[in-house]
């Protein structure tokens, strides 16, 4: 299986929380009272389904085939005022970034962003009363108890937003897969032509002293992929939760550098104009075939509120001055 197909950002579950156990209308009864009072205990909770944060997991790969998801329902109380034993919770680790929607409405439940964070996914249903909560001086054996309440059965759509600290932006062939192909050990599909990023690649670039930091290839956009055109939306929304961007434009674009910048941005832009708060870089690619001359009039023409650096993936030009680049500006972000 390539890394391509294990890539899953998208499930959609249905959620069966556990029944409440019913409360219990025991009377006291022993060898010295034939008619005693109640004693019935309350019943057990029903079990939750609940979302864990794991920083082990990518992906949701492991949720694409368990289409159920059922917690056991609690159990009855019982004399002597015991209660029922609560339905075991159904605990299901995730990625971190992934975030809950329900599937009838589309509406944002929550979202998991921290190893070991736990949230109700959909509740259980609380156990019934026991008999001996209706105890009054008017009603003194009360024969009856609650019943527990129903679990609730819903359909969950979960949604995977990478979190990286360095999202690379730009068109198909921009040169992303390449250039994260060399500077760490992911082994995205690679070849000339559009769309071959059919999924988020992962890589972690090691650095100087033994740091490292997180880089997403995140499939090329193209123009109307805000408005859901082409594969859209589904890859606007990873970029969402990457610290820093950094836009890749191709030395040999038919546009100028600038306008290739200005139209990436504005894609993002009218997607999430909040994008536009986290640090851009620009790096122009495959420019192994500029000689210096050349370089030099295409930096005057380069846009200028952006640290900008040309880069040659398959020649290993400027990627170590690259990395200092988007070190400096993950660590900027985080002061």
């Amino acid at each position: 299986m390539s890394q391509g197909s294990n890539f899953v950002d998208y499930v959609k579950i249905c959620c069966r929380s556990g029944k409440g156990g019913a409360g219990s209308a025991h009377l006291h009864r022993d060898i010295r009272t034939a008619t005693g009072g109640p004693d019935g205990g309350d019943g057990g909770r029903g079990g939750h389904i609940i979302l864990r944060g794991n920083t082990q997991f990518w992906t949701l790969l492991h949720l694409k085939y368990r289409k159920h998801i059922i917690a056991p329902d609690g159990l009855s109380g019982s004399s002597g005022t015991s209660t029922g034993k609560s339905g075991k919770d159904e605990i299901l680790d995730v990625p971190l970034g992934t975030i809950a929607k329900d599937a009838e409405t589309g509406e944002v439940l929550f979202e998991i962003t921290e190893e070991g964070e736990t949230k109700i996914l959909t509740a259980g249903g609380r156990g019934g009363l026991g008999n001996w909560h209706f105890k009054t001086p008017t009603m003194q054996t009360p024969r009856f108890a609650q019943p527990g309440e129903a679990g609730r059965e819903e359909w969950i759509v979960l949604e995977l937003k990478v979190l990286a600290d360095v999202g690379l932006v730009g068109f198909p062939n921009a040169g992303k897969s390449t250039l994260l192909s060399v500077v760490s050990a992911a082994k995205p599909e690679i070849a000339d032509y559009p769309f071959t990023t059919l999924v988020p690649n992962l890589g972690i670039v090691s650095y100087r002293d033994s740091k490292s930091f997180v880089m997403a290839d995140i499939p090329g956009i193209i123009e109307g992929a805000s408005k859901g055109k082409g594969l859209g939306y589904r890859f606007l929304r990873h970029i969402e939760r990457n610290s820093v961007l950094l836009f890749m434009v191709p030395a040999d674009t038919h546009r100028s550098i600038t306008e290739e910048y200005e139209i990436l941005k504005s894609e993002l832009k009218d997607y999430n104009s909040e994008l536009m708060q986290k640090p851009h870089l620009l790096a122009i690619t495959k420019s192994d075939m500029l000689d210096e001359e050349l370089m030099a009039e295409m930096k005057k023409e380069l846009p200028k509120n952006i640290p900008s650096i040309f880069i040659s993936s398959v020649a290993q030009k400027g990627l170590v001055q690259l990395k200092d680049m988007i070190w400096e500006a993950i660590n900027a972000k985080q002061d």
